[in-house]
């Protein structure tokens, strides 16, 4: 299994999952920045948008991290990283799981480049009802779906960790405790130590 990654892009959530998860990958850089580098011919065919992270596991070749991480936690099952089909948690988890594509990055985007919000004409609403439906998430925690840390953690403790990092998130307890408690694993701190390397 290959991971097509960069440091410092959203590759970096993917290495978390797959630290997680605990299975062996390879992780093949790619410069996004310069297209004229040398890549891997199966980049192409697992990102047609030429962005990371993407993942090349046998014949299946795709990319986005909502994605990727859904895959992995289905296809690796004993890593007890996502609800079973037939569980009541998984209906919830799958929202989780596509709200930061779907719903945090929207947001932050129109707060942080001017747009004008309009929550009932948005689909991610708007950044303060985004922040609103986070905290209401992790509390009591201390995972979305309770004592059980899933791959939606991964997808959302990145986001609540990124904002925190570059200012975004306003003054939230919930939040700020939810992200402390995702860096402390240590998956996420092996993946850290990989990006600190960029190799």
């Amino acid at each position: 299994m290959k991971l097509f990654w960069q440091p410092q892009t959203r590759a970096f959530r993917m290495v978390w999952m797959l630290e997680e998860a605990g299975v062996d990958y390879e992780r093949v850089p790619i410069d996004i920045r310069d297209p004229a580098k040398p890549r891997d011919p199966e980049f192409a065919l697992a990102s047609p948008m030429g962005k990371v992270p993407a993942l090349a596991d046998g014949e299946a070749r795709f990319a986005d991290s909502a994605a990727i991480a859904l895959y992995i936690a289905d296809r690796y099952p004993k890593a007890g990283l996502a609800p079973a089909i037939d569980d009541p948690k998984r209906g919830l988890y799958l929202w989780w799981m596509i709200f930061t594509p779907g719903v945090i990055e929207p947001a932050i985007n129109e707060k942080f480049s001017g747009g004008t919000p309009n929550r009932f004409r948005s689909g991610w609403g708007d950044f303060d009802l985004m922040i609103e439906s986070f905290a209401k998430g992790v509390t009591p925690g201390p995972w979305l779906l309770g004592e059980k840390f899933s791959a939606a953690d991964v997808m959302i403790g990145s986001s609540a960790i990124f904002m925190k990092d570059f200012g975004m998130l306003p003054a939230n307890k919930a939040i700020e405790a939810y992200g402390e408690r995702c860096l402390q694993r240590p998956a996420y701190q092996r993946a850290l130590e990989i990006e600190n390397k960029g190799a």
